[in-house]
C-alpha cells in the first residue's frame, strides 16, 4: 500500500483498522482515532502516572495535545493525497481536570474551509459526557511538494 496515494480520510480509516500505525505522538499521550467521517474525528485517549504536573493532576499539556490531535484529525479527513496542513494557531479553554487512569473522548470537526486555511473545534470530555476542555484551531493548507 502506497499510503502518500491515499486521501487523509483513507489514511485515518487505516490507522483506525490497524492496516498502518497511529502517529508516534499517539504512544507518547495513549490515544486512539476511533472514528472518521469527512468534516469528523473521535479520539479516545487516558492520561497516566507520565502525565502528571508536580502537584499530581494531569498536566494541561495533556488536554492541549489531545485538543490538537483531534482537531488535526477533523482536518486530516479533508485534505486529498497531494496535500498537507500545519496548526498556525489554538486556542484552549480549560473547564474541569482531566481525569488520571480514566477514558476520555475528544471530539473534532470542521468549522471552515477555504483554500489555504481550515479552522476546527474539538472537545475533550469524561466517562459522562460532560466537557473537560474546548479548542478552536486554524490550519494552513498546502499542497505537498
Amino acid at each position: 500500500m502506497q499510503i502518500e496515494k491515499l486521501t487523509g480520510l483513507e489514511q485515518i480509516k487505516c490507522m483506525i483498522d490497524g492496516t498502518i500505525p497511529h502517529a508516534p505522538i499517539a504512544y507518547t499521550i495513549p490515544m486512539r482515532i476511533t472514528e472518521a467521517v469527512k468534516g469528523f474525528a473521535t479520539i479516545h485517549a487516558r492520561a497516566d502516572k507520565n502525565h502528571l504536573n508536580p502537584h499530581g493532576g494531569v498536566h494541561g499539556g495533556f488536554a492541549a495535545a489531545v485538543l490538537d490531535a483531534v482537531t488535526a484529525c477533523a482536518v486530516h479527513t479533508i485534505i486529498d493525497a497531494d496535500e498537507g496542513y500545519a496548526t498556525i494557531e489554538i486556542s484552549i479553554k480549560m473547564f474541569r481536570p482531566v481525569p488520571s487512569g480514566e477514558n476520555i473522548i475528544a471530539e473534532g470537526r470542521i468549522m471552515n474551509i477555504s483554500k489555504s486555511l481550515a479552522c476546527s473545534e474539538g472537545w475533550l470530555k469524561n466517562h459522562e459526557g460532560k466537557i473537560l476542555a474546548y479548542a478552536n484551531s486554524t490550519f494552513s493548507l498546502f499542497k505537498n511538494s
